[in-house]
């Protein structure tokens, strides 16, 4: 089993930046893809970013590109998700997982999940 606890979310205005934090105990941290995901109309969990093992390659949706910046510090078994120049069309809860798959983008791929974080962005 692995257990994930986000935090940072918080109320900001639009255009200012967020620092998420996902910390994991549990089983081999390292040894997995850890992936952030939110709700979206149509879709339970929107994938938001995601990054791979040794933590050099994260990849991210086209909806947040450029804005977003994924890192992981495996010593600390911590991920974090950088959000800057936010919008209103960030506000959701923001969900942490945890994948065996590499590059894995669907919530389904993922085997663990956190309890959320709230973001909300007003514009």
């Amino acid at each position: 089993q692995m257990q994930l606890a986000e935090s940072g979310g918080g109320l900001v205005q639009a255009g200012d930046s967020l620092r998420l934090f996902c910390e994991a105990s549990g089983r081999s941290f390292s040894a997995y893809v850890m992936g952030w995901f939110r709700p979206a109309p149509g879709t339970e969990r929107e994938f938001v970013a995601a990054i791979n093992w040794s933590g050099g390659s994260p990849y991210y949706a086209d909806s947040v590109k450029g804005r977003f910046t994924m890192s992981r510090d495996n010593p600390k078994n911590t991920v974090y998700l950088q959000m800057n120049s936010l919008k209103a069309e960030d506000t959701a809860v923001y969900y942490c997982a945890a994948a065996r798959k590499i590059n894995a983008v669907y919530d389904i791929e993922y085997d663990y999940w956190g309890q959320g974080t709230q973001v909300t962005v007003s514009s």
